[in-house]
């Protein structure tokens, strides 16, 4: 799932949108399970410059009854020094600097028609909205936790970007999907350094085969629970 798109740009920086930039990075990181992991089939949210709802996204993944999602995002934050990767999975509502993250990817929905009946007066910069997730199922909790623990390992070692952990938060898309998954933020758009990295062919590819290598990773660990 790549993030945003079309009349919704996203983060924006210096030179980059976050729409282009995770768009670049899903198709890198679905074209690298393809390539190496045959038997997995990767059903794209988009694969071109178009808006997609929150909600689209979701059902996209559960018509599809897909075994994981997995969303691609920049990051951005008002301090333009903020850098490092970070990975959200869905959980209790935690009131720190990752609730900005949260409030600004949630708000997208105010972009879609009809927004309010369609999240049931979902309010996306409302405390008591993002508390609500904490009220919601865990089925799928601990292995979103272990995937995005496989991801930002490979972020830390192989890719050697700051690491910024795992961490819970309200996200609505990943809220309406019935099945692991995690928002991974590749980076900060609004450091001017991240940015660069990020819009280069070769930093885009670093960062795409972390995930896929984190993915690759998971993989093999549920095949191995399903074996015991």
């Amino acid at each position: 799932d790549a993030g945003h798109g079309g009349k919704d740009s996203g983060a924006v920086g210096k030179n980059g949108k976050e729409k282009d930039i995770a768009l670049s990075i899903a198709l890198k990181v679905g074209t690298y399970i393809e390539e190496n992991i045959p038997d997995v089939k990767v059903i794209y949210t988009r694969k071109t410059d178009v808006f997609v709802e929150l909600k689209r996204r979701a059902e996209i993944a559960n018509n599809a009854e897909a075994d994981l999602f997995l969303s691609i995002h920049v990051n951005a934050q008002t301090r333009p020094p903020a850098d490092g990767t970070l990975t959200l999975v869905l959980g209790q509502h935690r009131a720190d600097e990752n609730f900005d993250v949260a409030v600004r990817e949630n708000s997208v929905i105010m972009l879609e028609d009809d927004y309010e009946i369609s999240y049931e007066g979902f309010d996306p910069k409302s405390t008591e909205s993002h508390i609500m997730f904490s009220l919601m199922q865990k089925t799928y909790f601990k292995q979103s936790i272990h995937f995005g623990d496989y991801v930002q390992d490979q972020f830390r070692e192989r890719a050697s970007r700051k690491d910024l952990g795992v961490r819970e938060q309200g996200i609505l898309v990943l809220a309406q999907t019935s099945m692991p998954g995690v928002l991974v933020e590749t980076g900060f758009i609004s450091n001017p350094q991240e940015e660069k990295y990020l819009m280069t062919k070769y930093g885009q590819e670093i960062i795409a085969s972390a995930i896929y290598r984190g993915f690759k990773e998971y993989k093999k660990e549920i095949v191995n629970w399903h074996l015991t």
